[in-house]
């Protein structure tokens, strides 16, 4: 990963119109998906990595159909275009489909035939950013391979003497009625014996790419829904609002008398829920409460769920009373999919909400994780606030340290010794995790243990060495 220069652990992402996401590398991305294309039917299905065979102009070319998708950021329409045009330039047919959630733009891959879809959002971050990623056809993102060659591609000049003309050339071309169809999946997950009659549900849609959708599925299915963030103008994507100011949801629910709060981001691939108190229910509670029901219903296989080493202990331990098993994966919600597929399970997740089904859906889906917990309700007959007492968690504190630069941490003595002491002052009563942001050019400092002013002045130290340090 410390080698690429383009893609992180989601994609590429970079601030709008400075580099890497510009209109060139934008088209050049487009060019490098087509040209693996080419000559790769059917495309690139993601547990195959991309070799030198898979680019042998010798074989013969093909048509390619790649479905593109976007949030609201004003970005948008630029990398849009820029990658619609690359994907023609090499021969590749477009299907433009406008805002809608990256998993939803999995889904059409899926349900089209696609050969390939890509998804131009920075999902949580600010709307001057913006971001590309790219699903295979069966609709799971890229493994590292894959998106390693195509960077090779994106760099180097190989793609050159490969342009089509004539009749080989692209087109693209625009469909209205995906929302419908995702609408109609969307509402096929949850039992056909329930429905959400006389449940108030308060949505904030971070007035990002499930503005038009999420309301529509509460509301098909018998909700009342409050609706908050459904007015994007381009600009106040994740503004104080979303899965990352899930506060704001919450009031609302406090508010309203609402039954659940739940708040997406951008992209609406992660939810954080709020119960009737306006008490917020993270991704680890979600992932833990939906892992005891599925246990229940004897549909968790192998009574296994995958996480990753943000999440919080407790979780691990809830969990472990109950006799399931817990498996930490890399951060990152595709490497948390791809331990779920090597291992078979069926449920997995981050805390900050990508919640993962798999027998639903190829990538977290946030509508689907609030329609589960919905589920879990009706089923139980309990609220929310009763439901989440099941999965006791421990104070977590973390610090988000905006870095200058990336070095091996172990070689920085000062963030080393740091680190050091903190796991010697919590041995045997929390632990410290420190890591790198596969997004943001940020270091990210968690510390977990039983005493929460202790852990908060622990983290805020270690958060103030690297500031020093890498600041």
């Amino acid at each position: 990963m410390s080698k690429r220069k383009l893609f992180g652990t989601d994609g590429i992402r970079g601030m709008a119109n400075e580099y890497p996401m510009t209109g060139e590398v934008a088209m050049a991305v487009g060019r490098a998906v087509a040209h693996v294309l080419r000559n790769s039917p059917p495309l690139l299905k993601s547990s195959v990595p991309v070799g030198l065979k898979a680019l042998d102009s010798s074989r013969p070319v093909r048509r390619a159909r790649v479905v593109v998708g976007k949030d609201t950021r004003l970005s948008g329409y630029m990398i849009e275009q820029a990658i619609s045009s690359g994907l023609c330039s090499m021969g590749a047919d477009v299907i433009l489909i406008g805002p809608l959630p990256t998993p939803g733009v999995a889904f059409v891959t899926q349900s089209m035939r696609a050969d390939a879809g890509i998804m131009i959002s920075a999902s949580h971050n600010p709307y001057y950013d913006n971001g590309i990623k790219i699903f295979s056809a069966d609709g799971y993102k890229l493994p590292d391979e894959m998106e390693e060659e195509i960077e090779r591609l994106v760099t180097g000049n190989e793609m050159d003497k490969f342009r089509p003309t004539g009749d080989l050339v692209g087109k693209a071309y625009r469909i209205d009625d995906v929302h419908g169809r995702y609408l109609v999946f969307l509402k096929s997950l949850f039992p056909k014996d329930l429905d959400l009659l006389g449940v108030r549900v308060a949505l904030d849609c971070a007035n990002g790419a499930a503005y038009k959708v999420a309301p529509l599925v509460f509301e098909e299915l018998g909700a009342e829904v409050i609706k908050k963030g459904v007015n994007p103008n381009g600009h106040n994507i994740n503004d104080k609002c979303g899965a990352l100011h899930p506060e704001a949801i919450a009031g609302a629910a406090v508010e309203y008398r609402a039954d659940i709060g739940i708040s997406l981001d951008g992209d609406g691939d992660r939810c954080i829920l709020s119960d009737e108190n306006g008490e917020i229910v993270d991704g680890d509670q979600i992932i833990g409460l939906c892992a005891l029901q599925m246990a229940e219903e004897g549909t968790l296989r192998n009574k296994t769920v995958v996480t990753t080493p943000m999440s919080n202990i407790g979780l691990e331990l809830s969990l472990k009373e109950k006799g399931i098993s817990m498996v930490r994966a890399q951060v990152g919600d595709r490497y948390v999919v791809d331990a779920m597929r090597k291992g078979g399970f069926a449920l997995g997740g981050e805390q900050s909400g990508h919640v993962v089904f798999l027998d639903q859906s190829t990538t977290g889906d946030g509508i689907v994780a609030a329609l589960k917990v919905l589920e879990a309700m009706k089923r139980t007959g309990k609220k929310l606030s009763e439901l989440k007492q099941s999965i006791r968690l421990l104070p977590q504190s973390r610090e988000d340290v905006r870095v200058s630069r990336r070095e091996p941490l172990e070689k920085n003595l000062e963030i080393s010794k740091a680190i050091l002491a903190a796991e010697e002052t919590l041995k045997g009563r929390g632990r410290v995790f420190v890591r790198y942001s596969g997004t943001e050019p940020l270091l990210r400092v968690l510390v977990e243990g039983e005493d929460a002013r202790e852990i908060q002045g622990i983290a805020r130290s270690i958060g103030q060495t690297i500031q020093r340090a890498l600041g």
